[in-house]
């Protein structure tokens, strides 16, 4: 090497600080640093962040997807639920207990205490459904509920209650 290249390779304010804090390898034995193998660590990173952001967002979709499908089965529900409040209904209707849905020629509803096998099978008007009045005002369609699980509701009900001498 000539003394003109040594002059170009090194040129300008060199490092007087600390060899820690030196922005180049100040050692001998300190590997060498060659651009192409930073800008493969860059790359290397940039494709770990994407990758990183990209799962996060994906979850973050996936969560946005699903409340948006909770918030429409709510507005669903709830639609449900005023147009059964809206049924003609002849009784004070109480909390827990299962009321029958029935629709006249013209389209208005009315709710009956007797189910149609009550009426021997033949209601004066079209049977729609048996719906359960809940605490919170809401219906619950006795078609969806499962007789089995009831069945097992009440009689955990039953057992606390024995078990607490109730």
């Amino acid at each position: 090497m000539t003394n003109d290249d040594e002059t170009k390779k090194y040129s300008g304010e060199l490092h007087q600080g600390e060899d820690r804090s030196a922005p180049y390898p100040v050692s001998r034995l300190a590997p060498a640093f060659e651009l192409v193998d930073l800008a493969k660590q860059i790359s290397e990173a940039d494709k770990m962040i994407n990758t990183r952001v990209s799962s996060k967002l994906n979850v973050i979709a996936d969560q946005i997807r699903h409340l948006q499908e909770e918030a429409r089965q709510v507005l669903e529900d709830t639609q449900k639920d005023q147009q059964l409040h809206q049924a003609a209904c002849n009784f004070q209707r109480q909390p827990g207990h299962i009321y029958h849905l029935y629709r006249k020629p013209d389209g208005r509803t009315w709710f009956s205490m007797l189910s149609p096998d009550d009426w021997r099978g033949q209601p004066p008007n079209e049977y729609v459904g048996s719906y359960r009045l809940e605490a919170d005002m809401s219906w619950t369609d006795m078609a969806t509920v499962n007789e089995h699980d009831n069945d097992d509701t009440r009689e955990l009900v039953k057992r606390l209650l024995e078990g607490h001498g109730l």
